[in-house]
């Protein structure tokens, strides 16, 4: 049983929630962003913990 939080589902829904589509398109790769928009892939597989940093980042700066 996935603990809450840490099931790839949930993060990517934690992620998506916090950064929009523009971004995370920004952020991928072709092939990384049609594997996860095709629901092939986890943003968590695709992205590394820097990148994921980065967007959180830029989105916090702009909505301060």
């Amino acid at each position: 049983m996935p603990i809450p939080g840490y099931d790839p589902d949930d993060l990517d829904d934690a992620l998506e929630a916090a950064v929009d589509d523009e971004d995370l398109e920004d952020a991928l790769t072709d092939e990384q962003w049609e594997a996860y928009r095709r629901d092939d892939a986890a943003l968590v597989d695709v992205l590394d913990e820097a990148e994921i940093e980065r967007l959180l980042d830029r989105r916090s700066d702009s909505t301060d």
